[in-house]
């Protein structure tokens, strides 16, 4: 019974999870205009995703904004956490703690922040994509942290020494040293970072530019009036971003599998 609970309860959690995606996909490919009533299949929907320039604008301007918000939190996020790591310890729960700040605060509260100091402290023009870049960033390197610091921690940090022992300097050590062993967790850091700013909506909504969206904070606007095409090519959007995560997941597990498998032989 025990066991029968748990099976039931597990399974109960993932069809909350994925029976709406898994509804929409379906509908994707067929000709109807709203959920309720399945009509004839059609590739339609991939049609006019595909071929319409102010869907693809969206999806370039989106996907261009993730890459670089992750790639500066990343640098961002990888030099806090060394150098928390190789502070006193005081100084570093103090990094550590103002570093959960923005995990846990709300999205709205930061976007909004955001939006003041540079629009309206500094006056930097909202029609720019300074204000969205930097709220991004800003959502994103808190994370990129905490993904690069239990790998800190897994090191041996007599090695360091050892090379400035040897003669290497401290940037040449960093390079070296410390970068290699720490690359998987800048390499995740990297990853839920554009995954994050792929998912924003509220800082995005606060600090985007009027004539730019992106994907979540143009589906927003999508459902309050658009072009009935233009909604039902969005199913076919949530189609391909699905489909495209779970290949990179089943890649990700099936490579850290096989390298478990060579660890243990």
């Amino acid at each position: 019974m025990r066991k029968t609970g748990k099976g039931l309860f597990l399974a109960l959690v993932l069809a909350f999870l994925y029976v709406p995606v898994l509804i929409l996909m379906v509908y994707s490919f067929t000709t109807s205009t709203h959920i309720g009533a399945i009509r004839g299949f059609s590739l339609q929907n991939y049609v006019t995703l595909f071929t319409t320039e102010e869907l693809l604008g969206m999806i370039r301007g989106t996907v261009f904004l993730a890459l670089a918000a992750a790639a500066i939190a990343s640098f961002l996020g990888t030099l806090g956490a060394i150098g928390s790591f190789y502070s006193r310890k005081r100084t570093s729960s103090f990094l550590a703690a103002m570093n959960q700040v923005p995990v846990v605060n709300a999205d709205v509260v930061t976007g909004f922040s955001v939006c003041i100091l540079l629009v309206v402290v500094f006056g930097v023009s909202k029609d720019t994509f300074l204000p969205l870049l930097a709220g991004h960033v800003t959502l994103c390197a808190p994370f990129v942290y905490l993904s690069v610091m239990p790998k800190l921690k897994q090191m041996d940090p007599a090695t360091y020494e050892a090379a400035l022992d040897l003669g290497a300097t401290p940037l040449g050590a960093l390079g070296t040293v410390i970068l290699p062993q720490i690359a998987p967790g800048i390499v995740s850091g990297f990853a839920l970072a554009v995954t994050l700013s792929l998912d924003d909506y509220f800082i995005a909504a606060y600090t985007k530019p009027a004539t730019f969206d992106t994907i979540s904070t143009y589906v927003v606007n999508a459902t309050k009036g658009a072009q009935t095409d233009i909604k039902t090519a969005l199913w076919a959007l949530v189609t391909v971003i699905f489909v495209i995560v779970v290949l990179i997941v089943v890649g990700m597990t099936l490579r850290g599998a096989r390298k478990e498998r060579r660890l243990n032989r």
